[in-house]
């Protein structure tokens, strides 16, 4: 079996979180809100906002689970290939239907894991502003529920060092929502019923971003 198609480990991701939390504590001062809304077990989606590369890693090393995150082909080049799949990190091509990348999405949920997707299905203003249908079909298709996640002060400023990243010891806010169920309760798995549903997440999440902005003192 090539390691293209082998499935994230839980193992994997475990070793993710310890690399996550030593590094993302160590560079900067994360301030984490909220983590209790986590269910502390079973199948759960994190959905977070996506403005800057170090919001990945920031989560995975604040959230108090394990995450096997959903991450675009391009970032598996090199050594960071089997770097990030020995994580228990899931590749995806976004072109196109990936069934790879989907079967092994929802067997993350079904052996009752953590996901997380960036909604937005790319780097952006991390506004929540135009989600891809991704999120909808795993949430209604493996009937977890949907945690909304704000990483904030990524983008603030650049970093002196460094200045693709942050600055060093600089705070950044990771703000977890409450969870909710993406579905209508009616098992339909149509276009419409998806399209419906990503309705319902994005207004969901553009509400706790705000929430996030204000709690934190960010508010635009």
């Amino acid at each position: 079996m090539s390691p293209a198609t082998l499935a994230p480990t839980p193992r994997g991701a475990a070793v993710g979180r310890g690399i996550g939390i030593g590094l993302m504590y160590g560079l900067f001062r994360p301030r984490v809100l909220g983590a209790w809304r986590v269910p502390a077990s079973g199948p759960v989606i994190l959905a977070v906002n996506h403005s800057h590369n170090v919001d990945g890693p920031m989560l995975m090393g604040t959230a108090p689970r394990p995450v096997h995150f959903l991450i675009k082909k391009e970032a598996f080049v090199g050594p960071l290939d089997p770097f990030l799949r020995g994580i228990g990190q899931l590749k995806v091509d976004r072109t196109t239907a990936d069934r790879t990348a989907i079967t092994h999405a929802l067997g993350v949920l079904g052996d009752g894991g953590v996901l997380g997707i960036f909604p937005e299905g790319t780097r952006g203003e991390g506004d929540f502003a135009s989600l891809r249908a991704g999120l909808a079909y795993f949430a209604v298709r493996s009937g977890a529920p949907i945690v909304p996640v704000a990483v904030l002060g990524s983008t603030e400023r650049r970093g002196r060092l460094i200045s693709a990243l942050p600055p060093l010891r600089s705070r950044v806010d990771v703000v977890f929502g409450d969870a909710f169920e993406a579905g209508d309760d009616s098992g339909r798995r149509t276009r419409k019923a998806l399209d419906e549903a990503t309705l319902r997440i994005q207004g969901r999440l553009t509400g706790h971003l705000e929430q996030a902005r204000r709690l934190t003192g960010r508010a635009e």
